[in-house]
């Protein structure tokens, strides 16, 4: 059976049907099947739907997005981010948040969230693994931050000093793009 060889974008499927000359959209034909034949096809296809899977499967290591940080028409750098799991973004939202015990309860429940801590771990976590080393684990540049009198202690630090407030609302905004939290993305989801 030949592979069929999938390329990302807008694709359509060719058809048998014959094309209506008068208005130049395909007639819609409804064919009935038996059981029998509807298994057939879905065994067909089944071998392209694995194969399917396991590719969006590594989504979060293979797609990437380029972000530069321009001010006053200057690129002071760039990095690049890839989508988060759900898991991910639940790791952080945890790491996080302050829980207290709940006497009534006998539970930790969750108090507060340091939303500050938590954008900056987002735009920690998403930032692929060599832009991570180079910019936010560099202990150069803790050391140069440091000397200007700021107290860093890890790469979250060094992403809440290097970005503005805005800055790291576009990059989330980015990562949330990325991970499958677009409003279009949604309503595709949505009308399918």
């Amino acid at each position: 059976m030949e592979q069929n060889k999938f390329v990302p974008g807008v694709t359509t499927e060719e058809s048998n049907f014959a094309m209506d000359l008068v208005s130049g959209e395909e007639a819609v034909k409804e064919v009935d099947f038996t059981e029998d034949e509807d298994l057939e096809m879905i065994r067909s296809s089944e071998e392209d739907f694995i194969q399917g899977l396991i590719h969006a499967a590594g989504y979060t290591q293979t797609e990437k997005q380029k972000i530069e940080i321009i001010r006053e028409g200057k690129l002071f750098f760039a990095f690049h981010i890839r989508p988060l799991s759900e898991d991910e973004y639940e790791r952080c939202k945890k790491k996080n948040t302050r829980f207290v015990r709940n006497k009534r309860l006998g539970m930790k429940v969750p108090e507060e969230t340091n939303a500050v801590r938590y954008r900056a771990s987002l735009i920690y976590q998403a930032t692929v693994l060599d832009d991570r080393e180079k910019l936010w684990d560099n202990r150069k540049v803790w050391e140069s931050l440091k000397s200007m009198g700021l107290p860093v202690m890890n790469g979250l630090d060094v992403i809440e000093y290097s970005l503005k407030a805005g800055e790291k609302d576009r990059v989330l905004e980015a990562i949330d793009s990325l991970s499958g939290y677009a409003d279009t993305n949604l309503e595709e989801v949505a009308k399918n």
